[in-house]
């Protein structure tokens, strides 16, 4: 009975005892006795350097105390997460107002970079407080920092060219346009008699004034024209248009308000014509806009109020012959005192211009006539007071009116009136009779000249 008494008792000690060697029994670290009911009883001491229990306790404490702090961190995490996604939406508008700066540069007229660089700062900073409090080296906040230091250089970048908060810079430099204005008037001033052709034709165009870089601010978009509506309607006197491409395609077409609006670039109604022109030989009259349709090659028109579009095949017109600085001017659209026209030339012709009077109510041809002039020996053509003028390059500074067709007397002249002209090539020249002024698109450059008629 007491070796088995003995064993349970052995076998109830804690696995710490296995420990003991069995020499060690009698040197005082097991003690043995008898009990008052005769059992054999062993005593173990265990040393605080074989089992420390006391660091068990403190190793549970330290769990408990553990979970607690993870419970509130996680309740940190998942407040920080709101905040996070709040933030990424804002980093995401920010994105977003940038991206717009750099695609459009009037998108954004009054834009306090400081305050960009504030904002940026700010999110900085936050991602910062987060990747601390979380303890964290996580991508995500790798991503964010790449992100929004971009963003600054982004920033930083605008504001060295600034296209975009130059409003103060514009109205002085249209300010300083318009005092070159009045300074070339003095030089050379010509009064225009509105709506009068009481006179024998041009006597002479004066020096060219160069209004300035087209509003792209690309002189790559050397296609294109410029002008005023020759007929407007009741409100739109004042309306300038424009429209250029880097190919003589008819793409984008732009309307301003008024001349300041023309040159500080702002507040402009846009149309897109989807690549359905060509030539740059269009023309703006009574709020409708005059082209060469490419698909059918017809002559087409846009309305500017309500983008109706028609179009009318001319049968006769050949796409075989254009004006000298440009292969798809077939089409050469004009407007006078005298009505609406289109310039072509055609088979029949032998490739000689063809002088047509376009119906405005009908869009149908009124009249053709037939002038003696080849249109590949032409730089441009434009009417005014019902007479047909051809120009043609002297060199490469200068142009000059070679020819006249009178389309009430059907008579030709030969004339040679010179006058400068900015760049060599140009793609786009008309007249307009609400002011008599010379309008020409300049290899991307605003051009115009005034007109000096022959009274006597």
């Amino acid at each position: 009975m007491l070796p088995i008494l003995l064993l349970l008792l052995l076998s109830a000690l804690t696995p710490a005892s296995a420990w003991i060697p069995v020499e060690d029994w009698e040197s005082g670290n097991v003690t043995t006795s008898v009990g008052e009911s005769g059992q054999c009883l062993c005593h173990v001491y265990l040393p605080e350097t074989i089992f420390p229990a006391d660091w068990v306790q403190h190793m549970q404490q330290v769990s408990k105390d553990l979970i607690l702090e993870v419970d509130i961190q996680m309740n940190k995490i998942e407040g920080y997460k709101g905040k996070l996604e709040v933030y990424l939406k804002e980093l995401a508008d920010l994105s977003f107002r940038v991206t717009m700066l750099e695609s459009s540069a009037d998108n954004y007229i009054k834009l306090d970079f400081e305050l960009l660089r504030i904002e940026l700062r700010e999110f900085e900073a936050l991602v910062s407080q987060l990747k601390q409090s979380l303890n964290s080296s996580s991508p995500v906040f790798d991503s964010l920092y790449t992100e929004i230091r971009n963003m600054t250089l982004i920033v930083n970048q605008l504001e060295t060219y600034d296209k975009s908060n130059l409003q103060v810079i514009r109205i002085e430099f249209a300010k300083l346009q318009k005092k070159l204005e009045e300074c070339q008037k003095e030089q050379e001033y010509i009064e225009p008699d509105i709506g009068n052709c009481n006179h024998t034709g041009i006597l002479s165009i004066s020096k060219p004034l160069v209004v300035q870089l087209n509003a792209h601010l690309s002189p790559g978009y050397q296609y294109g024209g410029w002008g005023k509506d020759s007929k407007p309607v009741r409100g739109t006197e004042s309306m300038y248009w424009y429209g250029a491409y880097s190919s003589p395609s008819v793409h984008d077409f732009y309307q301003y308000a008024d001349y300041e609006k023309l040159l500080l670039r702002s507040n402009f109604k846009h149309h897109d014509l989807a690549w359905s022109g060509d030539g740059n030989n269009y023309i703006v009259r009574s709020n409708t806009m005059y082209y060469q349709n490419r698909n059918p090659f017809s002559m087409s028109k846009l309305n500017l109020t309500s983008s109706a579009k028609d179009y009318r095949v001319i049968p006769s017109a050949s796409q075989k012959f254009s004006y000298s600085y440009s292969d798809n001017q077939n089409l050469d659209f004009a407007a006078d005192e005298m009505g609406l026209w289109v310039m072509y030339a055609s088979e029949e012709s032998k490739g000689k211009i063809v002088l047509a009077k376009i119906d405005e109510k009908s869009f149908g041809i009124e009249d053709a006539i037939s002038t003696g002039v080849y249109k590949q020996l032409a730089g441009n053509a434009f009417m005014a007071c019902g007479v047909m003028y051809v120009t043609r390059s002297v060199d490469v500074t200068t142009e000059e009116i070679f020819y006249a067709f009178d389309s009430k007397t059907r008579e030709e002249k030969h004339l040679s009136i010179s006058f400068p002209k900015f760049q060599e090539k140009y793609f786009n020249l008309d007249y307009n009779p609400t002011d008599q002024k010379l309008y020409m698109y300049n290899n991307g450059y605003y051009v115009s000249y005034n007109v000096r008629f022959n009274k006597e």
